[in-house]
């Protein structure tokens, strides 16, 4: 029986954990959104009008969470936004959205949710960024461009190390992951569909079974790295970079 936040659960990979944390006995799942289309049913308490890429996203969530949540076990940080530039087209506004909506709500999230009181010794924190904020795994044979897309990850890598140093006196693990390449509506919108098929892209269901193990078995002596869960077969760089035989799951580099 645990207490389970997804923040960014209306589609793709939130959804999808959702669904999979709903099917444990006894699970209680609360699930944000930013509109109020969802309904709640059993085990699953939906959250609508809460947009991470304001500062009031975080009191606003916990107020409602304290009317029914003593504390969480488990708090998944899946909200995100990819909007395509290039170097010849950059966008500051779709930058200033990715980098707000990637690296800096969780600082805040986190903030409200530990000083409600929400969060404790135990709870877990996964944040949920991408291979596309290694540095390490940049690579000349997929070029530059999306500098908003790879930053936002790489400063969300940042945050989640930075929390973890602040939140491991509490007992509060931290994790940040990768995953994986998913056939979902964010990244057909970009036009990564045509890689689908050659970059093994799994579905949202398939990332969620695979990151609901992971986070089971990960604690406090891994707090503050980076993984990929599903190991390296979606990360077109791993072996130029990284080398073969490599591990699943696998630690990433920042």
């Amino acid at each position: 029986m645990s207490s389970i936040l997804v923040i960014g659960a209306s589609r793709g990979l939130g959804a999808s954990l959702v669904d999979q944390y709903s099917k444990g006995t006894g699970n209680t799942v609360y699930a944000t959104s930013r509109s109020d289309d969802l309904k709640s049913k059993e085990g699953i308490i939906y959250i609508g009008g809460i947009d991470v890429a304001t500062e009031s996203a975080g009191p606003e969530l916990v107020s409602i969470l304290k009317k029914s949540a003593s504390s969480l076990d488990i708090v998944v940080i899946t909200a995100g936004y990819f909007g395509t530039e290039s170097f010849d087209e950059p966008s500051w506004e779709k930058q200033l959205k990715m980098y707000t909506t990637s690296s800096i709500a969780p600082v805040f999230l986190i903030h409200h949710l530990v000083k409600a009181g929400l969060l404790a010794k135990g709870s877990k924190i996964i944040l949920v960024s991408s291979e596309s904020g290694s540095i390490t795994l940049r690579h000349e044979s997929e070029g530059g461009g999306n500098y908003g897309h790879h930053a936002s990850k790489a400063a969300l890598n940042m945050t989640g190390k930075l929390l973890s140093l602040d939140l491991k006196s509490k007992g509060i693990v931290v994790g940040i992951v990768h995953p994986g390449f998913m056939r979902t509506e964010m990244t057909k919108s970009v036009g990564f569909d045509k890689f689908w098929d050659d970059g093994g892209a799994v579905t949202a269901d398939e990332a969620a079974k695979s990151l609901v193990e992971f986070i089971d078995g990960f604690n406090l002596s891994k707090t503050g790295e980076y993984w990929a869960p599903r190991g390296p077969r979606d990360i077109g760089t791993a072996e130029a970079v990284l080398g073969k035989d490599l591990a699943t799951p696998l630690k990433l580099p920042w």
